[in-house]
């Protein structure tokens, strides 16, 4: 075969596979982009934060290559490298999930004082939806946004049951839940609302406190996960600047990639356990 033709036939082939790539690449990032706009949209819009999701996204993206491109420099590994995209890839995510938990935790809080304001405004004679106009003016946020929300569904033609319940698939709480069934309980029955009300705020806030107080009870155990966790770590650094040749199989050969597995695996196990131990549901 002519010389000339079969390096024409592989600058072809290569020509084809580099236009391959970069074909999948650029629809793997529009999917990606797709996707993270319409999840973090969402998710900013659950945080009554009002943010472009695409200018986060190319904040988003801009920071993971510069991220990845960093560590590839300081670490010349290539592994190290693409661990920095994933984390940073995936950190807004992870954050608006934190921000979320926190808070849902801070309305769990709330709940208790706002249901006694509402029963004082219900014994007063108001019916549910004029105490939920009074008493909103005088709570501070986050809850006071959700109850502002469920006032705009009513005037929208929402009737407050469905806007209740809407506010119970917001907040997937188990205070939540409750505070919307006594409130919708209540404002079928008809009477009884403002002694519904203050039984389910001191339901609540006995709860809250049985909650804190197996919270003080188990930290020692959630420290002592956070130890087990990292003292292996500890020690795999200290053993690397006192025997870097020893340690230096664990790098560099299969061997020593299977016991770090092993040991990751056996870590994430542990930590998982000791969680699961001290987690106690009320």
């Amino acid at each position: 075969m002519n010389l000339g033709l079969l390096l024409a036939i592989v600058a072809a082939t290569v020509a084809l596979l580099v236009w391959t790539g970069l074909d999948l690449g650029a629809r793997l990032l529009q999917a990606w982009r797709e996707r993270f706009t319409r999840e973090t949209g969402f998710q900013l819009r659950e945080l009554f934060l009002f943010v472009d999701p695409a200018r986060l996204y190319l904040l988003n993206l801009a920071l993971t290559v510069l991220g990845a491109v960093a560590a590839w420099l300081f670490s010349a590994s290539v592994i190290a490298a693409l661990a920095v995209a994933v984390v940073l890839a995936l950190s807004p995510s992870l954050v608006l999930r934190g921000l979320r938990a926190r808070r849902i935790a801070r309305i769990e809080r709330q709940l208790p004082d706002a249901l006694q304001m509402l029963a004082g405004t219900a014994r007063a004679g108001l019916s549910l939806p004029a105490a939920l106009r009074q008493v909103s003016g005088e709570l501070q946020p986050p809850l006071v946004q959700e109850l502002l929300l469920v006032q705009h569904e009513q005037r929208l033609g929402v009737s407050l049951d469905d806007a209740l319940e809407n506010l119970a698939l917001r907040l997937p709480a188990q205070p939540v839940k409750l505070m919307v069934s006594a409130m919708r309980i209540a404002n079928e029955t008809g009477g009884g609302l403002a002694e519904t009300l203050e039984r389910t705020a001191a339901t609540l806030r006995s709860q809250h406190a049985m909650e804190l107080k197996i919270r003080a009870l188990t930290a020692q155990g959630k420290l002592q996960a956070w130890v087990v966790g990292l003292l292996p770590v500890f020690l795999l650094w200290v053993l690397a600047r006192m025997e870097p040749e020893a340690m230096a199989q664990l790098w560099s050969t299969q061997l020593g990639w299977g016991v770090l597995a092993a040991v990751l695996v056996m870590e994430i196990v542990g930590v998982v356990l000791i969680r699961r131990i001290v987690a106690i549901d009320i």
